[in-house]
């Protein structure tokens, strides 16, 4: 009595703002399946030309009353991922994880950092990647990817802000079960996910997850030490974010606890 269904509900971003952490945080809960992988229809063209069937086909088996959950994180920051996923569903449920932007540069920057690393590649320091020539990189993908205001505009042409629901990314990883309760309402399901489901991992300093009698832990690669950052560079981040995020609080009818 299963089949696979096109996702009711999509995590579309942002990248390296909890994510994964959101995603493996929901399948906990009975009535929804997620996809094992980040599937990027809506932002590869190479993807996208292969039509609803394959995506279709990457998805989970579920049953009638389960909805099934994608995750891409590209999805945020691509210009045509929102008019696409509205051609295929205008009535979607979007889940958006957003965390202080300045964080989420560094993030970006550690995972780039380490893969390099990894693959024997040479590596920049942090400041070197932001300041040119004295003043702010704001070309810098990672930089721009934190520019929340602008990606939201583009999704509210398509969107009304009642499909999209955000959630706050510092506090999940901090506090997990509130945002996964306004998460469990949004989607109108049943409430299932308890606090006897988390339980905080002392050596990883962040949540871990049991179920089903089983406990499990987000892979090593997430919540890496960031590098330490020159503190007139931090300002000078912070201050750049500081009207974005305003603008950002302003559209969405929310603020918050960001620099």
């Amino acid at each position: 009595g299963t089949s696979r269904q096109i996702p009711q509900t999509i995590i579309i971003g942002v990248r390296k703002g909890g994510t994964r952490a959101l995603l493996e945080m929901l399948d906990i809960h009975p009535n929804i399946v997620v996809a094992a992988t980040e599937v990027h229809f809506f932002d590869w063209d190479e993807n996208y030309v292969k039509g609803i069937d394959w995506y279709r086909s990457l998805m989970p088996f579920s049953y009638g009353n389960q909805i099934t959950i994608e995750k891409t994180p590209g999805y945020f920051t691509s210009p045509q991922a929102p008019g696409r996923i509205h051609d295929m569903n205008s009535s979607i449920k979007l889940l958006l994880i957003l965390r202080d932007p300045t964080e989420r540069v560094i993030s970006d920057y550690t995972q780039v950092y380490y893969n390099r690393v990894e693959s024997h590649k040479p590596v920049q320091l942090f400041e070197d990647i932001v300041i040119k020539n004295g003043a702010l990189n704001t070309k810098y993908k990672a930089i721009q990817r934190s520019l929340y205001d602008v990606h939201m505009e583009n999704w509210l042409k398509h969107f009304s802000l009642d499909q999209i629901h955000i959630v706050d990314g510092n506090t999940l990883i901090k506090d997990p079960l509130p945002e996964l309760q306004k998460v469990e309402r949004f989607l109108n399901l049943p409430s299932r996910i308890m606090s006897s489901n988390f339980y905080f991992n002392q050596t990883k300093g962040f949540y871990c997850i049991r179920s089903d009698g089983r406990e499990r832990c987000l892979h090593e690669s997430k919540g890496r030490p960031h590098p330490l950052v020159n503190n007139t560079v931090l300002e000078q981040l912070y201050s750049y974010f500081r009207e974005h995020n305003a603008k950002f609080y302003r559209m969405v009818n929310h603020s918050f606890d960001w620099h």
